[in-house]
């Protein structure tokens, strides 16, 4: 049914991701398919935030988020499925979208955080936008689920 699916995992969000993933190992198991662990950090290679960090700290900073995205998935993925882990930057949604596109996958699983209805308003929500604008499934994990 499904064979590259995709996980957004937000590593500062403890005890929820994993939710998430184990839901796209439930899949993977059953279809065979392929898991992408995908962490999206926020453009620190924009000129104006770039000159507050010295030259490598983006470098560093990647290299940091891959090891912990390897050892979250370590810990939570069986060795019998296969899984690749990917780092990029950007805005969140249209990131995890482009990713999605450029991996060729047919299934988005990620967390929803819990937010009250004046959050969502003002700021929107990262699952609710690749919700809408996704071509391809998306499964939204609750916290509560």
């Amino acid at each position: 049914m499904f064979k590259q699916i995709l996980v957004p995992v937000d590593l500062n969000d403890k005890g929820f991701s994993d939710k998430a993933l184990n839901l796209a190992v439930w899949h993977a198991k059953q279809s065979g398919a392929q898991i992408h662990l995908l962490n999206v950090l926020p453009g620190i290679h924009m000129s104006m935030v770039a000159t507050y960090f010295p030259k490598d700290a983006a470098a560093q900073m990647k290299a940091d988020v891959r090891q912990q995205l390897k050892q979250f998935a370590d810990q939570h993925i069986p060795e019998e499925i296969v899984y690749k882990t990917h780092v990029a930057e950007g805005k969140p949604y249209t990131t995890i979208l482009e990713s999605a596109e450029k991996l060729g996958a047919d299934l988005i699983v990620m967390p929803s955080h819990k937010r009250s209805k004046l959050d969502k308003v003002v700021l929107g929500s990262v699952a609710s936008k690749v919700v809408q604008n996704s071509p391809i499934n998306v499964l939204v994990v609750k916290p509560q689920g």
